[in-house]
């Protein structure tokens, strides 16, 4: 193939072409969870890498190579991205130290790209993109023996590729039953077609342009809809080290992990290591991460909102094209009610709690993981509502949600000053309908005035904040404007701070609790509140919610 800027033009021809089908391989995601972003998570990790690859020159092929393996690592998003990082690591370590790129060099790298991505994946699956790219390796190495022209090799693998790919229901019982091959595995094979095309010399669009390819996957969507998820949390992270890991830690890791959830990736070298695991307490995961260095790219999917979500756009995509076939597009239209509702969460109770209240979106976030402006643009858009009122229910993340309500054209949006979750839960508790926008607004400013809150966690470190000494692991009790109380001892921390805000006015005491608390830890809170103060209605709900022991609303 040559230097150092036709293995850039490959990789990019490649990465464009999945990022430009990326939406048909969304469709066919149905394993290991049917949240159609497989497409997406694959493309967005090419990109990445691309943006790397652009900034290197057009005659060092190892500079390339880091490029490509770094940068698809750093960005490497969901399951299948993960994994497709992975193949390129061992894709270019092979090469990286070449001269020249040739014919028998790519199918050798080909083979290591196998072997790379197979030890990154704990429980191996076949069927998968796994599958897609050991056909890869296998057709690749039987070529290395071949005498015919270099791109009848190179066209025989990738051929090979598609004939596995098109097997992958008969491996996958879930594939045979929706009807679809592999998403991971349609991704990698877009990307080897690119790379293809590319060494031919054929034309080629490299742009990343939000342009996408019109094909329809047919998929049965009971498959879809009937699909139970175990684990409703998507987490991924970086952990890094200045230092040197030690040697068993990504052992420990694994081990750890393995008992959280499932759908496990672990990956890196003597300074990083980034882990993709689905479980139901995210928060337990970046604590693990913590005990080993410190973290980046810090990224938490709801599993089970995605897959909802996908459900839906199947489902109207369906409703669009039989209304195309039968001249009826005008009754496929969705229609907007008046009032809609995006809230952002940070527990999978609290999460199910906004849902039961009527919010139609949530988006996972809070103090550790602030959604991105582009999270609330894409939320809005899932909302079909003429107006759109956004909680934000933490104070670092009002602004991203002002920057989507400034944006967005076709719709009136409101970003409600909610600073904390409770908050945002007791204006959805007590919202009606009003004619007015000004009217609702002021009703929700009235609820925010309503309810006080405590939110309780812990100290990292000994330290002084408002003239309250702190010492290391002390149970924090936070108040709407600030600390309210210290203690060792966390029941005397929660009633410190309630002894602080505590009216005669108050009626009904709600406590959540987090992922590391039992429901009969909390009932003990319950049952204290109910003895020492008779006049309160007090309540206990799940709210799985990471860090903070408990989430405490006084109305």
């Amino acid at each position: 193939m040559g230097s150092a800027s036709k293995l850039k033009g490959a990789f990019l021809a490649g990465a464009s072409l999945l990022y430009q089908n990326r939406d048909y391989v969304n469709e066919l995601n149905v394993f290991p969870v049917p949240d159609g972003d497989t497409g997406t998570n694959m493309s967005m990790t090419l990109k990445s890498a691309c943006e790397a690859v652009n900034a290197t020159s057009d005659d060092n092929i190892e500079e390339v190579c880091k490029a490509i393996a770094s940068g698809s690592l750093r960005g490497a998003r969901g399951n299948s991205g993960v994994i497709m990082s992975q193949i390129l690591r061992g894709f270019t370590n092979n090469m990286k130290d070449a001269k020249v790129i040739d014919t028998k060099l790519l199918l050798e790298s080909v083979q290591k790209a196998r072997d790379t991505a197979y030890k990154a994946v704990v429980k191996p699956k076949e069927g998968t993109i796994l599958t897609v790219i050991n056909a890869l390796a296998e057709k690749a190495s039987e070529m290395t023996r071949s005498s015919i022209s270099d791109i009848e090799k190179l066209e025989q693998v990738v051929a090979y590729g598609d004939e596995v790919l098109s097997k992958t229901p008969e491996m996958l019982p879930i594939l045979k039953e929706a009807g679809v091959v592999d998403s991971g595995g349609q991704g990698l094979m877009y990307f080897a077609h690119g790379v293809l095309s590319y060494i031919k010399g054929e034309k080629v669009d490299i742009s990343f342009d939000e342009k996408t390819m019109s094909k329809s996957s047919n998929i049965n969507l009971k498959v879809v809809e009937d699909q139970d998820i175990k684990f409703g949390y998507c987490t991924e992270c970086i952990i890094n080290t200045a230092e040197k890991f030690k040697d068993n830690a990504t052992e420990e890791i694994i081990n750890y992990l393995e008992g959280i959830g499932d759908s496990l990736v672990v990956v890196g070298d003597e300074q990083y290591i980034k882990i993709h695991v689905h479980t139901n307490h995210p928060g337990r995961v970046f604590e693990k991460g913590l005990e080993y260095g410190f973290l980046t790219n810090l990224k938490v999917d709801n599993l089970k909102l995605e897959h909802q979500e996908k459900v839906i756009k199947d489902a109207e995509k369906k409703a669009k094209e039989f209304a195309k076939e039968h001249g009826e597009e005008k009754k496929a239209q969705v229609k907007l009610k008046e009032v809609g509702f995006i809230a952002v969460s940070n527990g999978e109770g609290i999460t199910t709690f906004l849902n039961e209240l009527g919010c139609d979106k949530v988006i996972t976030g809070g103090q550790t993981m602030n959604p991105s402006t582009e999270d609330f643009l894409n939320a809005i858009s899932e909302v079909h509502a003429k107006k759109v009122f956004i909680f934000p229910n933490n104070s670092n993340i009002i602004m991203a949600a002002k920057q989507a309500k400034d944006i967005v054209k076709d719709k009136e949006v409101y970003v409600i000053e909610t600073k904390n979750v409770l908050q945002g839960i007791n204006c959805m508790i007590y919202f009606t309908e009003k004619e007015k926008v000004e009217d609702m607004i002021e009703q929700f400013k009235t609820s925010i005035k309503n309810v006080k809150t405590i939110q309780t966690t812990y100290s990292i470190r000994n330290t002084i904040i408002d003239g309250i000494d702190i010492k290391e692991n002390d149970y924090i009790s936070l108040g709407d404007k600030g600390l309210l109380y210290t203690n060792s001892d966390i029941v005397k921390s929660i009633f410190g701070a309630y002894e602080k805000i505590k009216e005669d006015k108050d009626t009904v005491v709600s406590i959540y609790f987090g992922d590391s608390v039992t429901e009969k830890d909390a009932n003990k809170i319950k049952d204290e509140f109910s003895k020492k103060y008779q006049n309160l209605e007090v309540n206990v709900y799940e709210g799985d919610q990471p860090v903070y022991y408990y989430y405490i609303s006084i109305e």
